[in-house]
């Protein structure tokens, strides 16, 4: 009978045991998986930040090289990612103005906090939300069409038909959507900050605000200082050119077959929003000084 019990504990304590250490196993193999998903981020980091500098470098020695033909290349990606996305980004400031400018005013002076209105709006929609969304927009909007373009003109050949012709496919590929990119960001995040506190100013008017235009404006122009206009602009650019790098990135690393092309796009706008979320994370040390 005790040998029946000892023997019965030790089964016990085996299983226990044989269940602590397939969870400890199921543990380590999501946390490599994790670490092999973080490594393979970083490596992609790398290689994105690569092509940038490669951009960057073309873009400056190469700068008065067939200028007529790179300027058209350059007003073709601003007509394509900025010009035909302003009526969709004009809707969408009339309905951020609506729904979170016009709200948050009246709120704001319903309960007596008028002074904080204009410092509120000069961070979350001059400083942030517009900046973002744009980029945002040519991201879905152009984005995953230039990488199908990019992956299916690697997968034919273009790219080395360009290099036999000693056109240089970063200069012919690259800079032009690098440089397009990044007006059209800083011109979309215009529109939409205008667009945007303007109609919020029409529907909190509307609602009973008794606050004139000029008085609405320049609380939010009070909040700014002289700084946030480089910084504002350097972030907005610096988003365009991350979406247009990673969108070259991922066109042109392989050849893309018409089965891989919603994969790519996938990573694509993944890589993007992060890329922008980190890069936003780094002017936080800044205002926060400011």
């Amino acid at each position: 009978m005790r040998r029946e019990r000892a023997v019965a504990g030790v089964g016990q304590a085996g299983r226990a045991g044989i269940e602590l250490a397939g969870r400890s196993w199921g543990a380590w193999v999501r946390w490599t998986r994790w670490a092999f998903r973080l490594g393979g981020g970083v490596n992609t980091a790398r290689e994105v930040g690569a092509l940038g500098l490669i951009a960057l470098g073309t873009l400056v020695t190469e700068r008065g090289r067939a200028s007529r033909v790179m300027g058209r290349l350059v007003q073709e990606q601003v007509l394509r990612a900025g010009v035909r996305l302003l009526p969709l980004v004009c809707f969408l400031g009339v309905a951020m103005g609506a729904v979170i400018v016009g709200q948050t005013t009246l709120l704001l002076e319903q309960v007596g906090q008028g002074a904080v209105l204009g410092p509120l709006l000069a961070t979350v929609v001059v400083r942030e939300l517009a900046p973002l969304t744009a980029a945002l927009v040519v991201l879905a909007r152009v984005g995953t069409a230039t990488v199908a373009e990019l992956g299916m003109s690697r997968a034919s050949g273009e790219v080395e038909a360009l290099e036999v012709l000693g056109i240089d496919p970063v200069h012919y590929l690259v800079v032009p959507r690098l440089v397009g990119f990044s007006a059209a960001v800083v011109c979309l995040a215009v529109y939409l900050v205008l667009v945007s506190l303007g109609t919020g100013y029409v529907v909190a008017f509307v609602r009973g605000l008794e606050l004139r235009p000029m008085e609405f404006a320049g609380m939010v122009a009070g909040a700014l200082s002289w700084v946030d206009f480089p910084l504002v602009g350097l972030k907005t650019a610096g988003f365009g050119a991350l979406t247009s790098m990673v969108i070259c990135y991922h066109g042109l690393a392989r050849p893309l077959r018409m089965e891989e092309v919603g994969e790519a796009t996938t990573r694509t706008v993944a890589h993007t929003l992060v890329a922008c979320l980190v890069f936003d994370a780094v002017f936080m040390p800044v205002y926060m000084v400011l």
